[in-house]
C-alpha cells in the first residue's frame, strides 16, 4: 500500500492525467518492478534530481531542481543562473503582484534550463530566529502571509510546464537536527501557525512529498 501511495504522487507529477486513481491503477498494474523503483529511487542527472522515464507507458522523466529563490546550477551552467530575490524578500514586500512575478519569472528560467519541477518555494513560518535558512521562506513570521502569497506564486510558477514542490516539510523550523528531530506540535498551533502557507499551496496546485505533521 506505502510503494502504490508513492507512485501514485509520482505518476500524478510526472502524467498529469494520471491522477484519475483508475488510469494510476492501470499503469502501475503495467509497470515492472525496476520500473516502480525508477519513479521512487531516481537515476543520475546534472539536475538535483531525477526519476526514470518510463517510455513504453508514456511516463516522462520528472527534472528535479533547487531551489526556492532560483536554478542552482550545475557546474554546466556555472554563470547563467538570475539571483533572484529571496523568498523572505518577497514577503517583505507584501505585494501579491510582486510575488507573481517573481515565481512567472523562476518558472521560466527553470523550464528554459530543462527542469520540470521546481524545488521551492520555501513556506515554514519563521519561528526560530537562529534557523539559517529563514531567508528562503515567503510566510515570514505571518502564516496568513505565506499563505496569500504562495496562492499566487504557484500557479505563476507552474503555467511554464513546471511543478511548484513547496517546501520544507511542514513544522521543519530550525536546522539544528532538523534530519531527526521530533517536533511535537498541539493540533491548535498546527492548523492555525504552520499548516495555513502548505493547505494554500495545495489548493493552489503545488505539491510537497513531506506535508504530514
Amino acid at each position: 500500500m506505502a510503494l502504490f501511495s508513492s507512485l501514485t504522487v509520482a505518476l500524478a507529477l510526472a502524467v498529469p492525467a494520471a491522477a484519475d486513481p483508475s488510469r494510476v491503477a492501470s499503469i502501475v498494474a503495467n509497470m515492472t518492478l525496476d520500473e516502480k523503483l525508477g519513479l521512487l529511487d531516481g537515476s543520475t542527472s546534472d539536475y538535483t534530481g531525477a526519476t526514470t522515464a518510463v517510455d513504453r507507458l508514456s511516463v516522462p522523466r520528472l527534472l528535479m531542481n533547487d531551489g526556492p529563490q532560483g536554478f542552482r546550477t550545475s557546474a554546466a551552467l556555472a554563470g547563467t543562473t538570475t539571483a533572484f530575490p529571496s523568498g523572505l524578500a518577497i514577503a517583505a514586500t507584501f505585494d501579491v503582484k510582486q510575488a507573481a512575478a517573481w515565481g512567472d519569472a523562476m518558472g521560466e528560467e527553470f523550464a528554459g534550463k530543462g527542469a520540470n519541477v521546481q524545488l521551492g518555494p520555501g513556506l515554514n513560518v519563521a519561528r526560530v530566529p537562529l534557523n539559517g535558512r529563514n531567508f528562503e521562506y515567503l510566510s515570514g513570521e505571518d502564516p496568513h502571509l505565506g499563505a496569500t502569497l504562495v496562492a499566487a506564486v504557484v500557479p505563476e510558477i507552474q503555467k511554464h510546464g513546471v511543478i511548484a514542490n513547496v517546501k520544507h516539510f511542514i513544522g521543519n523550523n530550525q536546522e539544528t537536527d532538523r534530519l531527526g528531530g521530533d517536533m511535537v506540535i498541539q493540533e491548535r498551533a498546527l492548523h492555525e501557525l504552520y499548516l495555513p502557507p502548505f493547505e494554500a499551496a495545495a489548493e493552489a496546485g503545488g505539491l510537497s512529498a513531506g506535508w504530514g505533521p
